[in-house]
């Protein structure tokens, strides 16, 4: 049995859940903490998706049928948690997602856990322009250099239009930091 299998058993297991769940805590905060933050921008908001993520998949486990990784199940999870943080915002504040991403990214340069430049402030605000599916692409591959067969695992949709989505949105990208 690998160890992801033993994992997922264990977290299904009543007598060993809390320790297996401790354990899955530990091995995915980081990676699922930078995929939302991608999304969200700021550490506090990213830090409250998180959290809620962590709260899905614990009770969502035994839900967990083993035909994806257990890895893209989650991200899977962290990922609809983003989008849900940025549409629960946006009607909220009665503005757009796109507006709402605009706020994240000049609230940016106020966050103490952000360490990026004037450049890294325009590449934010280039991915931010691109409609949702080039963002997610865009971020799961630039930031996180997923494989496209993880990506398509976790976004349900075929690597060849993550591929195309991909190189739209690199173009994209590219011309809003050429001409803007």
């Amino acid at each position: 049995m690998n160890s992801e299998t033993q994992l997922v058993a264990d977290l299904k297991s009543e007598s060993k859940r809390h320790v297996a769940f401790n354990d899955l805590v530990t091995q995915y905060k980081e990676r699922l903490y930078w995929h939302i933050r991608h999304f969200v921008k700021s550490h506090d908001d990213t830090d409250d998706v998180l959290q809620n993520t962590f709260i899905k998949i614990y009770r969502n486990i035994d839900n967990f049928k083993g035909d994806s990784k257990l890895f893209s199940w989650m991200y899977r999870i962290a990922t609809n948690e983003a989008l849900t943080f940025i549409n629960k915002r946006a009607k909220e504040m009665q503005i757009t997602n796109e507006e709402v991403q605009d706020l994240a990214i000049a609230n940016l340069q106020a966050d103490v856990y952000f360490e990026g430049d004037d450049i890294q402030l325009k590449l934010q605000r280039a991915i931010a322009r691109l409609p949702e599916k080039q963002q997610l692409v865009f971020n799961m591959k630039y930031f996180q250099d997923l494989k496209y067969k993880d990506m398509s695992e976790i976004l349900e949709t075929s690597e060849g239009a993550l591929k195309a989505s991909y190189h739209i949105a690199v173009k994209k990208v590219e011309d809003y930091l050429l001409n803007d």
